[in-house]
């Protein structure tokens, strides 16, 4: 049996359960009876602790899988796809009240220099735990701990769980993420001729 190993940016457990999880759904349109195996790797995003925007989470997800790619070309790593996941807010102005989104995106990248974005959707969040990360500048990890009289959130269900009373977890979150940055991966008929490319 083949095996397809995905190498994950992060150590986190909720990021890479969220990618286990979306395999499950996927494995029938990536490698039909192929076995796969996740490799959890803690690098760099290279954006702030808590990005502001939906661009700086999109870069920091792409910048993620970017070093997976440079790690397996230095050491011979047998990674087939690399996934960056980051998480973040993006704040938008609109009819001059300012409205702050929690946001998970995800960047698949594959060895044929291909990528894509996936996004989770987005909820609101309290003014109160807005003005703490944006006008404050407190991690979101720490700010929504303060804010649900917790700790370790983040490794937990997530400023996600908190917000939607566990409707919707962080890892429920990076999962939807996942399986919309793999579609044109498994969906290849669908998404023919998109230039997809991994920058890497």
């Amino acid at each position: 049996m083949e095996k397809i190993v995905i190498a994950v940016g992060s150590t986190r457990q909720p990021k890479l359960n969220a990618v286990r999880e979306a395999l499950d759904l996927l494995a029938p349109g990536l490698g039909g009876a192929a076995q796969f195996e996740i490799a959890g790797v803690e690098v760099p995003s290279g954006v702030s602790h808590t990005p502001l925007s939906r661009e700086a989470m999109m870069t920091g997800a792409r910048q993620r899988a970017e070093a997976l790619v440079r790690i397996a070309r230095d050491k011979n790593e047998p990674w087939k796809y690399f996934a960056g996941l980051e998480g973040g807010l993006d704040v938008v102005e609109e009819s001059g009240a300012r409205w702050v989104f929690l946001e998970s995106w995800a960047y698949i990248a594959d060895t044929n220099g291909r990528g894509s974005f996936g996004q989770s959707g987005a909820i609101l969040i309290p003014e109160a735990l807005a003005k703490s990360v944006v006008n404050e500048g407190v991690e979101l990890s720490e700010a929504i701990d303060a804010f649900a009289g917790g700790h370790g959130i983040r490794d937990a269900q997530g400023a996600w769980g908190v917000l939607t009373r566990n409707l919707i977890t962080r890892q429920d979150a990076f999962r939807v993420a996942v399986v919309n940055a793999f579609a044109p991966f498994f969906n290849r008929e669908i998404y023919k001729g998109l230039a997809v490319n991994a920058g890497a």
